[in-house]
C-alpha cells in the first residue's frame, strides 16, 4: 500500500504491489537474527520498530545482522505501519515499547521528545555523529538543546526525472532554470508527449512541488519561518510561490491529462506513466526513490534510460535541496535501552550506511561513506550531491509541521494544495485557507 514515505521513505515499498508489501510485513514482524557467537552484547536482544516494508525492510535487516555480527546482540524489527507516533505510545502504555524507533518525520520526533519518551544520544553516538554529518542534521535532530534523533537515511527531494529519448526526440536538453524547465515542458508536449506525470492523489507530492519553489524563490531563512509558521502563511512570499506553481497546475500541455487525471494519479503510477510501457509524460518531479521505481519496476537503467536534474533554481534564487530522513531514536522505557544505545553508535558509523548503500533504494547524510559503496553511478551522484549541500539542505516542510497540517491524507496542505490543483485561479484564497489550517495545527 502506497504510504506518504515520511515523505522521505517511500520508499521502495512503492515498487511492490500492495499484497506484496503487506505479506511482506506480516512475514517479517517475528524476524530475527541470530546472534554471532561471542561478542559484547552476546544473549541480549535489540527490539527496532519502523515504517519500512517490502524491500526496504529486507535492506534493513542487513544493516542489523551486520550489527549481530559485530556485538553478538539479536535483532528483531517490528513493523509500525505509518503512524510511528500511534504504534509507539501504545507500546510505552502497555509496557513492551521498542529499544530504538527509526522515526520518519521531525514533528513526531519532537513530539516524543516533548511527551519524555527519549533519552539522549550518547557521547559515542554525538561524537561519531558529529564528525560525520553536517550540523544541519544534528539540528533537526535535537529537542530544547539535547541531542535525540541520529539521522541515518536521507532522501534527495530535489530531483527531476525524465525519459531521455522523449528529451532527443523534442530536441531539449536539461534546463537550468525553472522558466526553462517550463518551456522545456512545453516544447515536449508540442512534440506530443505532455511535459509532467503529477501524483495529485497524493497530496505530499504536492507539498514537495510547492517546497521547492519557495525555498528556491523566498530563501532559505524565510523557508525556516515558514516551517516553523513564524510567519503566516497569508505572506506574500507564499502567495508569490502559489502563483509560480499554479502557472504549471493550469497548464494542460505541463500536467498529463490535466488537473482532473492528475488528481487521479498516485506516485508509483505517475513513475509509470513516464517510466513504464505506455509513456504519457517526459517527466516526474519526485526525490531520488524515483529512480528506485523506475529501476526496480520497470528495469530501466539508471542514467541511461532513466535520467534526472536538479530541480532548477526559480527567480534567480539558489538551487533548491529538500531533503527528508529517517532518525535513529533510544526510548526511555525500553527494556534494553542500553543495547539499544550500542545500535544507534552502530548506526552513526559508516559501516552501517555502506551496508544499505550496496544494497541500493538508499542514500546517508554521512560525509565518511565511501561513495563506492553505493551500487550505479545516478544514486552516486544524487548521494553525493545531497552531501555537499552540506549546511544549505532543507527538511521537508511538511514533515516539519504538526501531523494535522502537513501529515494527513484528506486534511490541512495535503488537501487544500490538492483543491488548488484542481482550481489553481485563487492563490491569495489558497494562502488564506492554508494559514487558517496551519494556525488551528501549530496552535498559534
Amino acid at each position: 500500500m502506497m504510504r506518504r514515505p515520511g515523505k522521505t521513505t517511500l520508499r521502495t515499498a512503492a515498487t511492490a504491489s500492495a499484497a506484496l508489501a503487506l505479506a511482506l510485513g506480516a512475514t517479517a514482524c517475528g524476524g530475527t537474527t541470530g546472534p554471532a557467537s561471542g561478542g559484547e552484547l552476546s544473549g541480549q536482544t535489540v527490539t527496532v520498530a519502523g515504517v519500512w516494508t517490502g524491500s526496504e525492510q529486507k535492506n534493513f535487516k542487513k544493516v542489523l545482522d551486520a550489527f549481530t555480527e559485530k556485538t553478538g546482540a539479536k535483532t528483531v524489527f517490528v513493523p509500525s505501519g505509518d503512524n510511528v507516533s500511534t504504534f509507539v505510545g501504545s507500546k510505552i502504555e502497555g509496557g513492551n515499547a521498542p529499544d530504538v524507533v527509526m522515526v520518519p518525520q521531525v514533528g513526531v520526533l519532537r513530539q516524543f521528545a516533548k511527551e519524555g519518551w527519549l533519552l539522549p544520544l550518547s557521547d559515542q553516538a554525538a561524537k561519531t555523529a558529529a564528525a560525520s554529518l553536517a550540523p544541519v542534521w544534528e539540528n533537526y535532530g535535537s529537542v530544547d538543546g539535547k541531542y535525540y534523533g541520529l539521522y541515518f537515511k536521507a532522501a534527495h527531494k530535489s530531483t527531476v526525472w525524465y525519459a531521455p529519448e522523449a528529451f532527443a526526440q523534442a530536441g531539449v536538453s536539461e534546463p537550468k532554470s525553472y522558466a526553462d524547465l517550463l518551456k522545456a515542458g512545453r516544447t515536449l508536449a508540442d512534440s506530443g508527449r505532455p511535459a509532467f506525470a503529477v501524483a495529485g492523489e497524493d497530496g505530499w507530492t504536492l507539498t514537495d512541488w510547492f517546497e521547492n519553489i519557495y525555498l528556491s524563490q523566498a530563501g532559505p531563512e524565510k523557508y525556516d519561518q515558514l516551517a516553523q509558521h513564524k510567519i503566516k502563511w497569508t505572506d506574500d512570499s507564499v502567495v508569490k510561490a502559489l502563483t509560480t506553481l499554479g502557472e504549471l497546475f493550469k497548464d494542460k500541455q505541463l500536467v498529463a491529462g490535466g488537473a482532473q487525471s492528475a488528481l487521479g494519479t498516485d506516485f508509483p503510477s505517475s513513475v509509470e506513466q513516464v517510466f513504464g510501457p505506455q509513456p504519457k509524460a517526459g517527466m516526474v518531479y519526485e526525490g531520488d526513490f524515483v529512480g528506485g521505481v523506475a529501476k526496480d519496476q520497470f528495469g530501466k537503467k539508471l542514467g541511461e534510460d532513466a535520467k534526472f536534474f536538479p530541480f532548477p533554481a526559480v527567480d534567480g534564487g539558489t538551487t533548491p535541496v529538500v531533503s527528508g530522513g529517517d532518525a535513529a531514536v533510544v526510548l526511555k522505557d525500553a527494556k534494553n535501552n542500553k543495547a539499544g544505545m550500542k545500535l544507534v553508535e552502530f548506526l552513526a558509523g559508516p559501516e552501517a550506511a555502506e551496508v544499505w548503500a550496496g544494497a541500493g533504494g538508499f542514500l546517508s547524510p554521512n560525509t565518511q561513506v565511501d561513495l563506492a559503496a553505493y551500487g550505479d553511478d545516478t544514486t552516486r551522484s544524487t548521494a553525493k550531491s545531497l552531501v555537499a549541500a552540506g549546511n544549505s539542505v532543507r527538511f521537508d516542510m511538511s514533515d516539519q509541521a504538526p501531523a494535522a497540517f502537513g501529515g494527513t491524507k484528506g486534511a490541512g496542505e495535503w488537501k487544500l494544495l490538492q483543491d488548488f490543483l484542481r482550481d489553481p485561479s485563487n492563490p491569495q484564497g489558497t494562502a488564506a485557507e492554508l494559514e487558517a489550517a496551519a494556525a488551528k495545527a501549530y496552535g498559534n
